[in-house]
């Protein structure tokens, strides 16, 4: 059900609005054509339960040479 999905993805975005804008852009980026909206959003909800959505797990690849360039500079 969904409700238990809100209710788990909870104990990590705090703010129940903070929650409705990270599931509308997470949905919109992870939706596929030819699937249920609602899959992909009940998906999402268990991601978040799984995880925190406001966390970035690893920088991204241009990123890491900045970051690198940047440590050498200092």
């Amino acid at each position: 059900m969904r409700s238990e999905l809100i209710f788990g993805a909870l104990t990590h975005v705090v703010n129940r609005y903070q929650l409705c804008q990270l599931a509308s852009k997470a949905t919109r980026k992870l939706h596929k054509p030819n699937t249920r909206l609602q899959d992909t959003t009940n998906d999402v909800l268990v991601r978040f339960r799984e995880s925190n959505p406001g966390i970035p797990l690893k920088p991204i690849g241009h990123a890491d040479a900045l970051l690198a360039e940047q440590r050498r500079a200092a």
